[in-house]
């Protein structure tokens, strides 16, 4: 249901509370003077089964003695009574529950879950059971038993813990910070982590979201909600268990290398969240979010009356990866004409020891004039010439000065040495973010960096695979035949043919029964390579080397026979009873100066397919240099993944050593992810080592398990992001006889847009876009076409001979997945050929086949083609109330949509 009906938890027509009471110290009557302190007074009813009255108020025996429609219920009261209670609030049209009662169980025929299914049949939102409950400062309901209500503020806080809620909400009204909203999660029987990201996302009043975890169920739309969210404002968040003990053994000691929190990391990383890792970074984002908005560049300007506090403050910077910024010639001619000599002339601006608050407020104005500073540390020590208090109505008038008068203003982080209460409420009152100490602040500043740097990320174009065709259906029969012989790892020849299949740099592999065929099919691997490798060949040994199973470096063929030999003899004494099917030759890849990598897949249990890269070779385990990603991965994506890790700087070149072709292996990441994506059966990918040098990459060794999965279910249903689904890929062909490639929309799509705008008239541009201006940005159309597909789709349309885009058509989903407004854009000089049409039929075909109830937009009333379009495809025509000028079309799926499917 996600963000639907979420709104009642923070400002509720009205409010029942079931569990009142008059006994002091218990929580019915902590939340009964809460709700009274607010402004819920006269919108309030008590429900106790004794009656009489608290407060002032009656006391309702039961929720059927209410004469009136509740909208939102707090519950505290035994657990045996909820689900009846729920049932009651039903009938009664309530909106939504918060159940504080505890020990109400998990599971099938768990009270929690009897309660969700009542809640659900009224679509009533539950909240909790085992939670705090809510806070809503701007509407003044403090719907919980915290003992602070919260102050109002653009902040919202999103907890799995209690204790975290009323924690954060001591701490910022000590400090001034407010907040939309603060909820308490607990058990989440129904809503979610995944629905309050949407609700506060598309909330106006909130401006950042503070995020507290310790699991995830549903790993896709967690991460559906979470990039959506993060895309439109900072989401900060902290989890907990980050080392966690006592895991059970893996099937493999190369996915044992990705730990389950090392996989969340992964995922927030994709989202484009930020992480923190204690309660204090929590309050110091916040301190940082309450204050700042997002800067117009990463470089950072200090102001010290203190020469080492300057230096130290720059050794933080530089550790949290921040940018000094370089000032230019006509702000040191500024500075030189205020300051004193033995000023450094240079950033950090030392302003010299005996400096007073004037010339620390002169030497801050001139650096805020210098275009290239895109913020300002102020730091001042207090002395005998100045105290902190000063400095901060110092730093308090400029800002306001420069404001007055238009003057340039840009961010200003002062850490206040010493002062109390007072210079506290100085910031406060002036918006202004303050700081203890140095390194508080330059943390502080790295949240608006990171936050700027995961927000181009985001919108990062990445360039094109090329025309990568792998053969399915060599994969497919090579995996098939596996799993029909009980296979769970494919042997080295069927580890060869399937990642030829996809492109991937691997030499063939030969299976031979005995030492003397080894020896045969060594003859042409050495001819060709001038030397061999032998392995043993069972689906029992998985760790060859460690029975001395691999034997390399073989020149004739009589060394491949007696190693063949003696590989044999080994692995039947260390495993009696293994399946030993033979041997297997390979050449021997000689590449002297090569670096030794390692790529591979795991399946996390829950976010799925989990892609590693990093240093290989036998010593992995103790090297642990590597980096995961969530697949789906484009060359981007893959590229960072390569650029996380240490081994990275060996890969760029050093000293007489070529640098390698990091390309090449951002394909091969490329190519394993859409191989994973089309084969669920694809359990776990281990190639170690991959050889890498100037020359490009080799996979000298592989290894691939399968398992049977659910022929009825989507190969994609296990991705926490939704892969690109090729099945909606199709040619059609219009009436001038052009033969037209329809797909989905992918981010590097992006560069088709400007050719094709330019080929669209001003007047279409206007019924599109409602304006006739082309001034498109690249995040503009990044939005476009970098879609996830769990959510929304965009279709596109090019020509199949040359690749021009020709049109395109997007349907964009709420949070709910049952309303989708959709878009569609036709060349202006393809008109009358079908395409638009074509194009709406196949939207209309994918809303109902994704589940969408409604489909809607918005049309200029004079844009009688469109009208007329989406008529005959049977939308309704609505008059929109506010616009004269805009009509809304509506297309009811369940009932059209059918019909619609046929035409298709």
């Amino acid at each position: 249901m996600s963000s639907f009906n979420l709104d009642v938890f923070f400002r509720p027509r009205n409010v029942a509370l079931i569990g009142a009471s008059s006994k002091q110290g218990s929580i019915g009557n902590a939340l009964v003077q809460n709700l009274l302190e607010g402004r819920y007074k006269d919108k309030l009813f008590l429900v106790n089964p004794r009656g009489g009255e608290l407060e002032g108020l009656p006391l309702y025996k039961s929720v059927e003695e209410i004469d009136a429609k509740i909208d939102l219920a707090i519950v505290a009261i035994a657990p045996p009574s909820v689900v009846e209670t729920i049932e009651q609030l039903g009938k009664k049209g309530c909106r939504g529950a918060i159940i504080l009662s505890i020990a109400m169980g998990s599971g099938a025929g768990s009270l929690a879950e009897e309660a969700a299914k009542v809640g659900a049949r009224y679509h009533m939102r539950l909240l909790g059971p085992n939670t705090i409950g809510v806070l809503s400062p701007a509407a003044g309901l403090n719907a919980s038993f915290s003992h602070v209500p919260g102050l109002s503020g653009d902040l919202g806080l999103i907890s799995q813990s209690s204790a975290i809620v009323t924690s954060v909400a001591e701490w910022a009204s000590h400090n001034n910070v407010g907040f939309t909203g603060l909820v308490a999660l607990g058990d989440k029987v129904d809503v979610d982590i995944a629905d309050m990201l949407d609700y506060f996302a598309m909330d106006a009043r909130t401006r950042a979201i503070l995020l507290y975890i310790e699991n995830i169920r549903d790993a896709r739309k967690f991460m559906t909600s979470a990039r959506a969210a993060a895309r439109a404002k900072p989401v900060i968040l902290m989890k907990t268990g980050r080392h966690p003990q006592g895991l059970a053994a893996v099937a493999s000691r190369k996915s044992a290398l990705a730990g389950a929190d090392e996989v969340y990391d992964a995922a927030f990383e994709r989202a484009g969240m930020l992480r923190v890792y204690s309660l204090q970074e929590i309050f110091y984002a916040v301190e940082t979010l309450t204050h700042t908005r997002a800067l117009k560049g990463p470089d950072l300007a200090i102001v010290a009356n203190s020469n080492g506090v300057g230096v130290l403050a720059v050794d933080h910077l530089v550790e949290q990866g921040g940018n000094l910024a370089t000032l230019s010639e006509e702000t040191i001619a500024s500075l030189d004409a205020i300051l004193p000599e033995g000023w450094s002339r240079n950033n950090p601006v030392y302003i010299v020891t005996d400096a007073d608050t004037d010339r620390y407020k002169a030497a801050l104005g001139a650096v805020m004039d210098d275009k290239g500073v895109h913020a300002v540390l102020g730091l001042f020590c207090p002395s005998a010439i100045g105290s902190s208090e000063d400095a901060a109505r110092a730093v308090v008038d400029l800002m306001a000065e420069r404001k007055k008068v238009g003057k340039r203003r840009v961010p200003v982080f002062a850490v206040r040495l010493g002062g109390g209460p007072d210079l506290v409420k100085l910031y406060e009152d002036a918006d202004i973010a303050h700081f203890e100490t140095p390194a508080d602040a330059i943390q502080g500043i790295s949240y608006v960096l990171r936050h700027m740097k995961a927000q181009d990320q985001l919108m990062l174009m990445p360039p094109a695979l090329g025309t990568f065709q792998p053969d399915y259906e060599e994969a497919r029969t090579v995996i098939d035949e596996a799993l029909m012989e009980g296979h769970d790892c494919l042997d080295a020849v069927d580890v060869s043919k399937l990642l030829k299949a996809y492109g991937l740099p691997m030499a063939a592999s030969h299976a031979a029964s005995n030492a003397v065929e080894a020896a045969q099919l060594a003859a042409p691997i050495l001819s060709a390579y001038g030397a061999a490798v032998v392995k043993i060949d069972s689906p029992d040994i998985r760790f060859k080397s460690d029975i001395g199973g691999v034997v390399l470096g073989l020149t004739n063929t009589g060394a491949v026979a007696t190693a063949a030999q003696q590989v044999l003899e080994r692995a039947k004494e260390a495993y009696p009873d293994a399946d030993i099917k033979g041997v297997t030759v390979h050449p021997m890849i000689r590449k002297p100066h090569a670096i030794e990598l390692l790529a591979g897949m795991m399946v996390d249990e829950v976010f799925g397919p989990v892609m590693v890269f990093g240093r290989g070779g036998t010593a992995v385990e103790v090297i642990r240099d590597k980096a995961l990603a969530l697949p789906p991965l484009d060359l981007l994506s893959a590229r960072a993944m390569i650029e996380k890790t240490r081994v990275n700087r060996r890969l760029e070149g050093y000293r007489d050593t070529a640098p390698c072709d990091k390309g090449a292996l951002a394909e091969m990441l490329v190519r394993m992810s859409q191989m994973i994506s089309d084969f669920p059966e694809i359990q776990e990918l281990d190639f170690n080592p991959v050889l890498a040098d100037a020359n490009g990459n080799v996979i000298a060794d592989a290894r691939v398990r399968v398992a049977q999965v659910d022929a009825h279910e989507h190969p994609h249903k296990r991705f926490a992001i939704k892969p690109y689904p090729s099945e909606w890929e199709q040619e059609r062909t219009l009436k001038d006889g052009r033969i037209v490639f329809i797909r989905p929309m992918r981010p590097e799509d992006e560069a088709l847009f400007p050719a094709f705008f330019d080929r669209v008239t001003d007047d279409d541009m206007r019924l599109r876009f409602f304006s006739s201006a082309r001034s498109l940005s690249h995040a503009f159309i990044a939005r476009l076409t970098q879609i996830d597909y769990a959510r929304s789709m965009a279709f596109i349309a090019v020509d199949q001979k040359n690749g021009e885009m020709l049109g395109s058509v997007r349907l964009m989903g709420d949070a709910n997945h049952e309303k989708g407004e959709y878009a569609v854009m036709v060349r202006s000089d393809l008109k009358g050929l079908g395409m638009g049409w074509m194009l709406m039929k196949l939207i209309l075909a994918y809303a109902e086949k994704d589940g969408f109830k409604e489909v809607e937009g918005e049309v200029l009333r004079s844009n009688q083609t469109m009208r007329q379009m989406c008529e005959a495809l049977g939308f309704e025509t609505h008059m929109d109330p506010d616009d004269p000028d805009l009509v809304r079309m509506i297309f009811k799926v369940p009932e059209i949509s059918k019909r619609i499917a046929k035409l298709i």
